[in-house]
């Protein structure tokens, strides 16, 4: 099957063209020029040149494809330039969507986040738990919403849209790194020094890469599908990173109202005086307050998400960051003798 995969040069859509390419598809990638394609070298998946905010460039890419997943979007909780995140996540979305009515593609998969699904004070959030729109701190989060409401409208207009709702995806190939993928090489790079109270829904790259596959064959449209697996503390990722790793993990538990006020003074020095992006991200530390915990039964019941070892995951992860020089020096020392 002929396919276009927006996003192909990141962490969930490098992993996802690669797997498509591996089962035999011609995988278009629409990819921005000058774009950093690690993903997707050494393989036979086509790179068109284009963007999500040329609507003729997704043309092009899109020409002769049965299915599409938009998987592209600017994923940060900061940038110098706060309305390209929603320009690109909202209207890039838009423009794919409109592209792909128009050329008839037969089945289009929108990767959305779990950051839209709604998390009840007890319990677990599902795919029907209403959202609480005081929960979406800035740019980012506000956006996907906007986006994944886009993709809802075109499904209930009569196009095959699904949408797929990605927790937190651990794994090879987090090229950037993503912010989840940060933490892990925060982690091997020793500059975690304590950690914060809260909670997270992690799953292994390649069971979202299936996820997004099972949904094209499986999904619904007008459907969302939670794709993760375990729900952990970062406390309890810390645990696992230092078990995988020895490098120890951080005992002090910094005070929430403290990590708030740091991020706020971070992003006034960092990002507003300085124009770089801060360590403590306001907008991360803002949706951490409360633990997104949520369910993935829909998915595993109606499309057979798999639930690999999020343990395996993590290892994954810091093999590839090693692999690949992203953590050098004594760091890269430390890790090497405890692996021995």
């Amino acid at each position: 099957m002929k396919v276009l995969v927006t996003g192909a040069t990141g962490f969930i859509g490098g992993n996802l063209a690669r797997e498509l390419w591996r089962r035999g598809d011609d995988v278009q990638a629409l990819v921005r020029p000058g774009s950093n394609r690690l993903t997707i070298q050494d393989t036979g998946i086509t790179p068109v040149e284009g963007d999500i905010l040329d609507r003729q460039s997704i043309d092009r890419a899109m020409q002769g494809c049965e299915a599409v997943y938009h998987v592209a979007a600017v994923y940060t909780f900061w940038s110098k330039n706060p309305a390209g995140v929603s320009q690109a996540n909202v209207q890039g979305t838009k423009n794919v969507l409109e592209a792909a009515r128009q050329a008839g593609v037969s089945r289009t998969v929108y990767t959305s986040t779990v950051g839209t699904i709604g998390i009840p004070q007890t319990g677990l959030g599902d795919e029907d738990t209403p959202l609480d729109p005081k929960s979406l701190h800035g740019h980012y989060k506000n956006s996907k919403h906007l986006a994944e409401q886009q993709a809802l409208a075109f499904a209930a207009g009569g196009m095959p849209v699904v949408v797929v709702n990605p927790t937190l995806p651990v794994g090879p190939w987090d090229v950037k790194p993503t912010p989840t993928g940060k933490i892990v090489l925060d982690f091997l790079r020793c500059k975690i020094p304590a950690y914060l109270k809260t909670g997270m829904n992690i799953v292994d790259v390649a069971d979202v890469v299936a996820g997004h596959i099972l949904a094209l064959e499986k999904g619904r449209p007008g459907e969302r599908y939670i794709l993760g697996n375990q729900n952990v503390s970062l406390k309890q990722i810390f645990d696992m990173l230092s078990q995988l790793t020895g490098l120890p993990a951080p005992r002090i538990r910094a005070p929430y109202w403290l990590v708030v006020g740091v991020g706020y003074v971070d992003h006034f020095i960092e990002g507003i005086l300085l124009r770089r992006e801060p360590v403590v991200p306001v907008e991360g530390v803002l949706a951490s307050k409360h633990p997104a915990s949520v369910t993935c039964d829909k998915a595993i019941i109606q499309l057979g998400l798999p639930q690999s070892s999020v343990t395996d995951a993590l290892k994954q992860s810091v093999d590839w960051f090693v692999e690949h020089g992203y953590v050098g020096g004594k760091n890269l020392e430390r890790l090497r003798s405890d692996a021995a």
